[in-house]
């Protein structure tokens, strides 16, 4: 692990005095906007973050666990932090969450300030990441876990399943039951990297048999039982012969049962639904769902406890990198 960088290191790299370079990061009034941008930009290069714990404090930690996640409209992320909330309130430290929409760039600006307090870890959704937001977490004084994926390069420790892998799954279940027609319908692609994994991972299960997707339908919005039931609406009037539907998400695929139901289709005989999370919103449909439980909040237990270990450690601990196994759940509609 490289040397961690002190705000005498970015001083000296820009030319001017620590004090100067200080006020550069604060955004002091009285420092030139030359100036203030080559501190800035060298601070950038370098992954390095401003302590904004002022005096006495500076050189220690707030009690606080930062947790950055895409959003919180889905049912999937607070069952997430559900979990690191259970596996830190027997210690001092306290969860506070950043969202970042699903946007790199929103996601480095949330992370550089949420880091600038200098929490006690940081727990991080998904391995995708801008250059400058990897420097920061390489450079980061504190624990790093990065959940939810395993499918990629983890920064530091990780947790998570492999969704690529998961997708694959549910192309074998699918198959396995005689299905050959098969529709995907996805939100937030491209943006949600780990349902584009899922994707991914489905097609190739259905490449091995040497079937493609009838019809891809994707929507860059959220999830919603109400877009679940458009464009499930919309795919089968298009492609009445689909027999089976593969969802990004449980959200979409209620929407789904409800435009099947509503329309006399029955499921899974006239056409096979699957969605992805097993969300609580299904308990109570008037058919169990085919879904795929992804382990969300042992993901985030499991990133408290890492954060927990390596900072109760003497030293920092080597990468921890786990692969949990998601659960398919064939239901009724499958």
């Amino acid at each position: 692990m490289s040397k961690k960088l002190l705000l005498k290191d970015i001083a000296k790299l820009a030319g001017v005095s620590e004090m100067t370079a200080s006020r550069a990061l604060r955004g002091a009034p009285d420092v030139s906007k030359a100036t203030k941008a080559k501190v800035e930009n060298i601070a950038a290069e370098h992954g390095y973050v401003p302590n904004r714990i002022a005096g006495s404090l500076s050189s220690q930690s707030v009690n606080l666990v930062a947790v950055v996640v895409p959003s919180l409209n889905s049912y999937v992320f607070p069952e997430v932090l559900s979990g690191v909330s259970a596996t830190l309130a027997a210690s001092p430290l306290k969860p506070v969450v950043g969202v970042t929409g699903y946007d790199l760039t929103e996601e480095e600006e949330v992370i550089r300030e949420l880091l600038s307090w200098r929490p006690s870890g940081l727990i991080v959704a998904g391995l995708e990441h801008n250059e400058a937001t990897r420097r920061m977490l390489a450079q980061a004084a504190c624990p790093v876990v990065e959940v939810m994926d395993t499918d990629g390069d983890p920064v530091r420790h990780c947790v998570g399943i492999s969704h690529h892998q998961a997708g694959y799954e549910i192309g074998r279940a699918v198959l396995e039951r005689g299905y050959r027609r098969i529709g995907f319908i996805g939100t937030k692609l491209p943006r949600d990297f780990r349902a584009r994994k899922r994707m991914l991972g489905l097609s190739d299960a259905l490449t091995e048999a040497g079937l493609s997707f009838v019809d891809q339908v994707t929507y860059a919005g959220d999830s919603s039982i109400e877009t679940g039931r458009t464009l499930t609406a919309e795919i089968l009037a298009d492609h009445p012969d689909i027999d089976c539907l593969c969802y990004s998400s449980d959200v979409m695929s209620v929407g789904g049962l409800m435009h099947c139901l509503a329309s006399g289709l029955s499921v899974p005989s006239d056409v096979a639904l699957a969605g992805f999370n097993n969300l609580e919103i299904l308990r109570g449909l008037p058919l169990d769902l085919a879904t795929t439980d992804a382990r969300r909040r042992e993901i985030g237990e499991r990133a408290a406890q890492i954060i927990l270990e390596d900072r109760e450690a003497t030293a920092p601990l080597d990468p921890i990198r786990e692969t949990l196994q998601p659960t398919i759940s064939i239901g009724q509609t499958l």
